[in-house]
């Protein structure tokens, strides 16, 4: 059973993800926070697998919290999904360096909903299914200048590939195909590459294939 905390401030919000994810069932609402400080308080209490939050709240948004619960160790199993109203939300791009595993826009359809929960869990989850890679070019666009390439030396030639394709958007099925190999040994070399870089998922993969200049802006095919 997949444990989701929903933290938002609107209580009709909360019930209409509410209806939907209590109805599956792989999937349950574990809790519900109006607040950012609240919603910190319960991940610690109930340790769900995935939170889904939205970026503006009061007493604390959503980014400065997904930052504690990322930022704390015990912590490091939870999924942070970011709820957002629009696709290109400036709020996004600080929301994948803050150690959100991606986003969610708010209007997104149910069956895609479903999907990303499910994915993140498995650490395949970057951004919504709905958002198109014109995100990740204006992630590049905004990120700091890239740091020496030597923190990459763990990595092997065809580790560096796959995570440059990662940085790009591909899919692991895309990566199969662009490198000619099954799909299981795709996310086989994923999975590799976030172990030997600490990463803690699939969307801080792309923020260091990008800060480590492996990847650079307009690199996007």
């Amino acid at each position: 059973m997949i444990r989701v905390l929903l933290a938002d401030d609107q209580s009709l919000v909360r019930a209409g993800f509410k209806a939907l994810l209590d109805a599956q069932p792989d999937i349950g609402v574990a809790g519900e926070a109006a607040d950012g400080e609240e919603a910190v308080r319960m991940v610690r209490e109930l340790r769900p697998d995935v939170v889904l939050m939205d970026i503006r709240m009061p007493v604390l948004d959503g980014l400065a919290a997904t930052r504690r619960i990322t930022g704390e160790p015990g912590l490091d199993g939870v999924k942070v999904v970011m709820l957002t109203t629009f696709e290109l939300d400036e709020y996004v791009f600080e929301a994948i360096r803050s150690g959100a595993s991606g986003f969610l826009v708010k209007d997104t359809e149910p069956d895609e909903l479903l999907r990303a929960v499910r994915a993140v869990v498995e650490g395949d989850a970057l951004l919504s299914p709905g958002v198109t890679r014109r995100l990740i070019a204006e992630f590049a666009a905004r990120s700091k200048e890239p740091a020496a390439a030597g923190s990459l030396t763990a990595l092997t030639e065809r580790e560096r590939e796959v995570m440059a394709l990662v940085g790009i958007g591909l899919s692991n099925e895309e990566i199969a195909r662009r490198l000619v190999v099954s799909p299981l040994t795709a996310k086989t070399h994923v999975s590799r590459t976030m172990v030997k870089l600490g990463a803690r998922d699939r969307a801080q993969l792309v923020v260091l294939a990008y800060e480590s200049g492996l990847v650079r802006p307009g690199w996007l095919g």
